[in-house]
């Protein structure tokens, strides 16, 4: 099981509409009390929390980052993750590819894919 207590996590793929796996996971890391942040094309709010439109709009340092994105846009989020310095990123079923993983390793991050955060940590 892996332990997110105490790191700072962004959610990819935040959206208000709540049949999207993007919106449920940020609803129940948040409601697990996590330290997390929405990030959705869109922006806006969710659950009173700003969703920032990129990452780079967040003013601290993201530890992990969650995809829950179609994969072409997961291979952006990757170059975006090697410009801020984030180490570790988790792509969520369905949103990796294999370019996106290689692209990632190559930058020097830490990649999790094929696997879901919630289940790995016990959450869902």
């Amino acid at each position: 099981m892996i332990l997110l207590k105490g790191k700072k996590i962004a959610v990819v793929g935040v959206s208000n509409n709540e049949k999207k796996f993007g919106h449920k996971i940020f609803r129940d890391l948040l409601k697990n009390n996590l330290d997390v942040k929405a990030v959705g094309s869109k922006g806006g709010v969710i659950f009173g929390e700003k969703i920032y439109s990129k990452l780079n709009e967040i003013k601290e340092k993201i530890d992990i980052v969650v995809t829950v994105v179609p994969p072409m846009a997961t291979e952006k989020i990757v170059e975006e993750c090697i410009e801020l310095g984030i180490k570790e990123i988790w792509m969520q079923p369905g949103s990796e590819s294999q370019r996106a993983i290689e692209m990632a390793k190559n930058g020097g991050i830490k990649v999790t894919s094929h696997l879901c955060i919630m289940v790995q940590s016990g959450i869902w």
